[in-house]
């Protein structure tokens, strides 16, 4: 309206729930970000503390900004059972120091990531705009993009608003 953006009720909350990520994740910042009548735009900065693998180079955009989607590398392989063994441990073999137990999730836990995050805001928001809609869902993905230095950060954001 008049050039500028008027919320809906469910836009309202998508917004409120936006201001609550860092709440319930404060390793994260929130950069800019923008409610559309179908779709939210937002940055999310994560904050862990360098673990020694980002050896500058970067103009100093990485040096306090390290984040772990996934842990492949840490994952061991698990020796294979011997064919004819006819029962599988859940316990690792302590005399195999490769071996580890088999978790539900190959990738290991899926808390504390960009994954997570989306899920929460997300569910935050379809609670919330389903006593407004009872019909209101969101597409089951999302897009993500990884903002490697301070020039794709100004330009993006300069987009986002």
């Amino acid at each position: 309206m008049d050039g500028r953006m008027e919320l809906s009720a469910i836009g309202h909350i998508a917004n409120s729930c936006w201001y609550e990520i860092s709440n319930h994740f404060p390793f994260l910042e929130l950069g800019v970000h923008v409610i559309m009548p179908n779709h939210v735009h937002g940055i999310i900065i994560i904050k862990k503390p360098d673990d020694g693998r980002n050896n500058g180079g970067n103009g100093g955009w990485n040096d306090r900004r390290t984040v772990e989607t996934q842990n492949f590398a840490s994952l061991q392989p698990v020796s294979p059972a011997p064919p004819d063994s006819q029962q599988i441990s859940q316990q690792p073999d302590s005399s195999n120091p490769l071996e580890i137990p088999k978790s539900k999730n190959q990738f290991g836990p899926q808390s504390k990531n960009l994954a997570s995050v989306i899920r929460g805001f997300k569910t935050g928001v379809t609670k919330n705009a389903r006593l407004v809609n009872p019909d209101f869902s969101w597409r089951p993905r999302y897009h993500d993009h990884i903002i490697r230095n301070q020039i794709s950060y100004r330009n993006i954001s300069s987009t986002i608003l």
